[in-house]
């Protein structure tokens, strides 16, 4: 397994953060060799449990409208104040699950 890489999340600006990378546009959806961001792993997370990649390609494809987006912007709100090394879970939002 790779050794873990800290940095500074580009949607909460935690810094010291263990980071992965976020395909801006989704791979699934044209985006594997487009803009990516370096995302924490709880951000990250919490993208993907609220929204469909179709959403994230069509209208969430920059940070900026990933941080003016309301639902996510309460959770950036949040998740600023807590501990880099505090474990979240994530659950889909009930809106995403009747999407299916």
């Amino acid at each position: 397994m790779g050794k873990k890489q800290l940095g500074r999340c580009g949607l909460c600006r935690r810094n010291d953060v263990e980071i992965t990378i976020h395909h801006l546009i989704p791979k699934e959806m044209g985006g594997a060799y487009l803009a990516t961001a370096n995302l924490c792993i709880p951000c990250h997370k919490q993208i993907h449990a609220l929204y469909t990649n179709e959403e994230l390609a069509a209208r969430l494809s920059t940070i900026e409208n990933l941080q003016r987006d309301e639902k996510l912007s309460k959770f950036i709100k949040w998740i600023r104040k807590q501990p880099s090394t505090k474990l979240i879970q994530t659950r889909k939002s009930n809106e995403r699950k009747k999407k299916r």
